[in-house]
């Protein structure tokens, strides 16, 4: 768990650090440090739910078999 912490702590560091260089903005790089990872955990949340839904798979089912038939370029 310490080692978790610890990179959740570096990786918002990281977030604020980048986002101050880019903008040089206090407000801004604080604001993107909490939201980024917020956007992130509802995105995963949505990927792993549909990640293996039968709908996705068929397409790319589907999506394999037309580039193995497809003629090369």
């Amino acid at each position: 768990m310490a080692k978790t912490a610890s990179f959740g702590v570096l990786h918002l560091g990281t977030s604020f650090g980048v986002t101050y260089a880019l903008t040089g903005n206090i407000a801004i790089a604080g604001a993107v440090t909490f939201i980024e990872p917020l956007v992130n955990t509802v995105m995963h949340h949505f990927f792993e739910k549909y990640w293996g839904h039968p709908a996705l798979l068929a397409w790319w089912a589907r999506r394999r078999t037309s580039t193995e038939t497809a003629s090369p370029a």
